[in-house]
């Protein structure tokens, strides 16, 4: 379960135009950046993403994992993370079905339960 696709598509059309600049620049949020799987077009699309390691980074599935940015990364098999005004090269894009969320901080966790998200996209740092 995650949340409403209709919710989705009302945050792309406002919410995500507002965000994205700001984005990068707020803890526990980032952009993630992609190439359309079809139409080859970037995109940047902001995301609560938690930094698990040194090397390793989470998202979690708010919208479920069939957005079309997920469904991009998934097939690209990488992506860029803008986070703290910095670009972030990453891989080894893979889902994770948790339901434990134990990607997210602890203190992130219930809220995630709460809207029922236990969905994770994980992503490895891509070497220098």
């Amino acid at each position: 379960m995650a949340l409403p696709r209709t919710l989705a598509r009302l945050n792309r059309i406002g919410a995500n135009r507002v965000l994205r600049p700001a984005a990068p620049w707020i803890p526990g949020l980032g952009v993630v950046r992609h190439v359309g799987r079809r139409s080859g077009r970037r995109y940047s699309t902001p995301v609560t993403v938690f930094r698990t390691d040194r090397t390793h980074y989470a998202i979690p599935l708010v919208y479920g994992r069939d957005s079309d940015w997920v469904r991009n990364v998934l097939a690209a098999g990488h992506c860029e993370l803008r986070l703290h005004g910095r670009d972030v090269p990453v891989t080894g894009a893979r889902l994770r079905h948790d339901e434990t969320r134990s990607a997210a901080p602890r203190l992130a966790r219930g809220p995630l339960a709460a809207v029922g998200v236990s969905d994770f996209l994980l992503l490895d740092r891509a070497p220098r």
